[in-house]
């Protein structure tokens, strides 16, 4: 690499690349190892602040490469102590993630791509473009970040990690994995993979993909009706994956890694909310082992769907629950700021904003 080229964000390189460069350039490969430690495990955003490095070497990273950051442009805090994030990129795009906390528990929900191209209809960010891809090290920094946020507000770190922010995960099936593989590596925060979950809209394809690379982390689908008509209606990706193709796709995930499935299922008022559509939603549970997540729906401006009435939902619950389903019903959180379940779409809300860059 010249310093004509143009720089390269430092985190796109791999341990024995950091080497080889350090060694082309007459320094020691052990240099390689510090630098890397500094990337991730002490999520350092400038070469400046790597103190155990020369001034000169320091000087040199500079010449030859990026290091672009995460930061965040805004925090809001919710009622309920949910804390939403809009996270600056390099670039100047603007992704949102969640701290969700509660007695025993501190969650992140982070995202994977500015904007989605899926257009799911009850979704706010559905009815924004897809701008780009994050890279592995965005993923990344958005779960340091908010673990920041964690440790000074609640006293407690990260326990858990969702990807159900921004974007459909598996179209960014690379950078996803990258960015996990960083989450859980000793290199970088040692998380547990069983502590992480990635939430799809369903591509079969990709799905089955993960179960032949026998991923530790969870699954979950977003199924929101076990009827492809209704399906189609509100998630269009369900005319190429129909939920034939998703059931074919979720039991090879799940023999290949024995790993928890688990049905993500929005009650709308009038709409996937009977007794037909429980009983329809338990015959899929019957051909692949998951359990149900019922949560409640948040209305957005782009959309005239409703949350179910109260005795509806408890109703559906129950119906699954004698027929063997193990059911929990999700309460929202954030709902004031927007941060909650599929209000994602960069909105502010100056009376609860606690920190602006």
């Amino acid at each position: 690499m010249s310093k004509a080229d143009k720089k390269q964000d430092i985190r796109r390189l791999s341990p024995e690349e950091l080497k080889a460069f350090f060694v082309q350039n007459g320094e020691k490969a052990f240099r390689a190892k510090q630098v890397y430690e500094w990337l991730w495990k002490k999520s350092a955003h400038s070469f400046e602040s790597m103190t155990n490095l020369s001034l000169g070497l320091r000087e040199m990273l500079k010449e030859y490469f990026e290091l672009n950051g995460v930061t965040v442009d805004q925090a809001q805090l919710s009622n309920d102590g949910t804390i939403k994030s809009a996270f600056k990129l390099h670039d100047g795009h603007l992704v949102e993630g969640v701290l969700i906390p509660t007695e025993d528990r501190m969650t992140a929900c982070v995202s994977s791509q500015v904007g989605c191209s899926l257009s799911c209809k009850f979704c706010a960010t559905g009815y924004m473009d897809r701008k780009r891809n994050l890279d592995a090290a965005e993923i990344y920094d958005q779960v340091v970040l908010i673990n920041q946020q964690a440790m000074e507000k609640y006293g407690m770190p990260l326990s858990n990690i969702v990807f159900m922010g921004m974007g459909e995960p598996l179209l960014n099936y690379a950078n996803m994995m990258e960015g996990i593989r960083m989450i859980t590596s000793p290199e970088g925060l040692n998380m547990s993979p069983k502590r992480i979950t990635v939430s799809t809209a369903g591509i079969a394809k990709l799905i089955k993909k993960l179960g032949d690379e026998e991923v530790k982390f969870n699954l979950a689908l977003s199924l929101h009706a076990a009827n492809d008509e209704k399906r189609d209606r509100i998630m269009p990706i369900n005319e190429t994956n129909t939920l034939e193709a998703l059931r074919h796709s979720l039991n090879h995930y799940y023999r290949k890694t024995r790993n928890k499935l688990t049905f993500e299922y929005i009650v709308f008022y009038n709409f996937n909310d009977t007794l037909q559509d429980a009983e329809e939603l338990y015959q899929f549970c019957k051909r692949v082992p998951a359990k149900v997540n019922i949560i409640e729906y948040n209305p957005i401006s782009e959309a005239d769907f409703l949350n179910t009435e109260e005795d509806r939902l408890e109703m559906f619950r129950k119906y699954l629950e004698e027929r063997g389903v193990t059911v929990n019903v999700r309460r929202s959180r954030g709902k004031d700021i927007d941060a909650a379940c599929g209000q994602l779409a960069n909105k502010k809300h100056d009376d609860h904003v606690i920190t602006q860059a």
